[in-house]
């Protein structure tokens, strides 16, 4: 298979992992609580306590099951991004949504091998598909989708590939109220317009390495591992941000932290909750499993 193809199969794992920021750091129930219901659970919101009215949102965001999601990500020189679609997690994680790379080496290597940067993305529990355009599947005897098994991902990628693995199937915009929650270091700023919505904005510091022990299956090899590679990446923590509506609803959120390769952003924008998800996969006869592409000569770094 062409090097500029492999670019492109490697490229599009870059997709499968900017869906991690849908989500954010898992955080821990731990010895929150739960919050009353009824009275009890308005009184809190309405309250002065920020985990108090945290742990409110955590459960109204979480049972709306469905929402609509845009935002950009950016990751220093590696990759910047616009993402938009619909996303739901009612059982395991499940959407649409379109990818457009902005710059970076990840989206100049899109373009250089005649791709215009975009990558339409579907996910489901146990895969996630992107198609990658009429070039991709002029090499692939018309095949325009790739299955990237989140198992097989797992194993390639190794302690990395395992976390995301982990935040992917359990992603859903409750976790970055979560990751607040375990942070111990949530703070309610004030009021604040969003996109004409009245919100009220809560602050933190998350400790990246920390919640993912807290939150995830991986064993503790696999944990050391993981950490290890934050450490050489420089990630040690990150700033989250969100925004809430009146009904306890998260409209926005926004991440920042430190990479070796330069400053991670990511700044959300979350609407119409319980909308419809789309739940159809792509017909197998336009797609070719990422398995296939390896035994190929294919890796996922693009080198072939």
């Amino acid at each position: 298979m062409r090097t500029s193809t492999a670019r492109r199969v490697g490229t599009a794992l870059a997709a499968a992992a900017a869906l991690t920021s849908l989500a954010a750091c898992s955080g821990s129930d731990g010895s929150q609580g739960a919050a009353g219901s009824g009275k009890d659970q308005a009184g809190a919101v309405a309250g002065t306590s920020p985990v108090a009215a945290l742990k409110q949102v955590r459960r109204t965001t979480g049972g709306a099951q469905s929402a609509k999601v845009d935002g950009t990500m950016d990751m220093g020189g590696v990759m910047s991004m616009k993402q938009s679609g619909v996303i739901g997690w009612a059982d395991g994680l499940s959407g649409e949504m379109t990818i457009t790379y902005t710059g970076g080496t990840m989206g100049e290597a899109l373009k250089q091998s005649g791709g215009d940067g975009t990558v339409k993305a579907r996910y489901f529990q146990d895969a996630y598909y992107a198609n990658m355009g009429d070039g991709f599947a002029s090499t692939t005897g018309g095949k325009p989708w790739i299955r990237y098994s989140y198992q097989d991902m797992a194993a390639l990628g190794g302690a990395s590939g395992d976390v995301m693995k982990d935040q992917l199937q359990n992603s859903s915009p409750e976790q970055g109220v979560k990751a607040l929650l375990a942070s111990g270091d949530v703070k309610k700023v004030g009021q604040e317009d969003v996109r004409g919505v009245s919100a009220t904005r809560y602050s933190g510091t998350v400790d990246v390495a920390e919640l993912t022990a807290k939150n995830s299956d991986l064993d503790a090899g696999q944990l050391a591992a993981f950490k290890e590679q934050l450490a050489l990446a420089g990630v040690t923590t990150q700033t989250v941000d969100i925004w809430v509506d009146e009904r306890d609803l998260l409209v926005k959120k926004a991440e920042r932290g430190e990479m070796k390769t330069g400053t991670f952003t990511s700044t959300l924008f979350y609407s119409d909750y319980g909308t419809q998800v789309p739940r159809q996969k792509p017909p197998a006869s336009d797609t070719v499993d990422f398995k296939e592409l390896v035994k190929q000569g294919v890796t996922p770094g693009g080198a072939s």
